[in-house]
């Protein structure tokens, strides 16, 4: 027996005996909402792709159609598009805007002249990213808050050319809390420093959460889908008070079944009450690592299921927190919706 085991090397064999139900397609056809193909993003580079390979790969997983959120524009953004020739029905990118160019003064030209170009090119939606509040800085040394007004030029010229938005606003509320024995990331981010928003100048959560309301409660003509859970996966009741107040918002499940499957009386009740609202999405990165069916599997029993006690995602393990959760087992009404509808309904309005 060891008295001084480290918690990095703490890894337990439960021996609950539960209910284990296996799945490796869908009970519906899947339109994932929310993916990475290819390069990182804002990394400069653009790896190839093999199309066909990540199309297969889907298929094969039970989706039949995707939203790739890329942080391109101008013509790597054209580039990237073109590796997906012959399958766009099936792919449909997203583009996005340079917003470190935001106090010079032909921004608002930029913006327009850039959206009108996507728009032509059959693009739908703009992927905008974390970046905005936490990252870029004006001339003063201020933090760009998702709310400045510098900003609306993208929002007003989204509506103009009937753009969906995906806006990633923040992460979980520990990435903005001390890394101490009290927060539940902890692994995590002592894994990931650059995860880290807490201290250093950087908002608070609150402030964040502040601004995504002010932002979606001034553009009333523009529709945001806010990923991973509107920002706030602990915090459901106060997601569903949003969603409540302001009409033109969405939000998507994207890395959020960690949270979500701790509290599934709730989220269960959250996912039925606002199923008209809610959009599937993995998070999923596609690259040359190949393609993992285990990890879409794990979704669908979460979402399909009453199994107790499973890791949310096989791939992630402790990295994303010290607990198990449990299956939602949504109706069957409730899962079309959420598995396709919503999403599909969402990109017919902007065509």
């Amino acid at each position: 027996m060891s008295d001084n085991l480290l918690l990095r090397d703490y890894n337990p064999t439960s021996m609950m005996t539960v209910k284990h139900t296996e799945i490796t397609k869908p009970r519906f056809p899947v339109f994932d909402g929310h993916i990475h193909i290819g390069s990182l993003q804002m990394s400069g580079t653009h790896e190839p792709i093999n199309a066909q390979e990540v199309v297969d790969g889907l298929k094969s997983a039970g989706i039949f159609g995707a939203i790739n959120l890329k942080m391109f524009w101008g013509e790597p953004l054209k580039e990237h598009i073109a590796q997906f020739k012959g399958y766009e029905d099936f792919i449909r990118t997203f583009g996005s805007v340079d917003v470190a160019r935001l106090e010079e003064p032909d921004f608002p030209k930029m913006v327009d002249e850039n959206l009108r170009e996507m728009k032509a090119m059959g693009v739908n939606g703009l992927k905008l990213w974390k970046n905005i509040g936490c990252g870029i800085k004006d001339s003063t040394g201020k933090f760009i808050m998702p709310d400045d007004e510098r900003l609306r030029p993208i929002w007003e010229g989204a509506a103009k050319y009937k753009m969906l938005v995906l806006f990633h606003i923040a992460d979980p509320k520990s990435f903005f809390t001390p890394v101490d024995e009290k927060n539940e990331f902890y692994e995590s981010l002592i894994n990931h420093p650059d995860w880290v928003f807490y201290g250093n100048g950087f908002p608070t959560f609150e402030a964040l959460m502040q601004a995504q309301e002010n932002l979606i409660a001034r553009n009333p003509q523009t529709t945001f889908v806010i990923p991973h859970v509107g920002s706030c996966s602990e915090d459901l009741g106060w997601v569903g008070a949003q969603l409540d107040k302001h009409p033109n918002m969405y939000i998507d499940t994207s890395a959020r079944i960690n949270l979500l499957g701790r509290q599934p009386y709730t989220c269960r009740d959250f996912m039925l009450k606002y199923q008209d609202r809610i959009l599937f999405g993995t998070d999923a990165g596609f690259g040359g690592a190949g393609f993992d069916i285990g990890f879409y599997a794990d979704h669908y029993r979460f979402f399909e299921t009453y199994d107790e006690y499973l890791r949310p995602i096989q791939a992630w393990g402790w990295d994303q927190g010290r607990w198990y959760v449990y299956g939602l087992g949504l109706p069957d009404d409730v899962l079309k919706k959420f598995y396709s509808e919503n999403v599909l309904k969402l990109l017919k309005s902007v065509e």
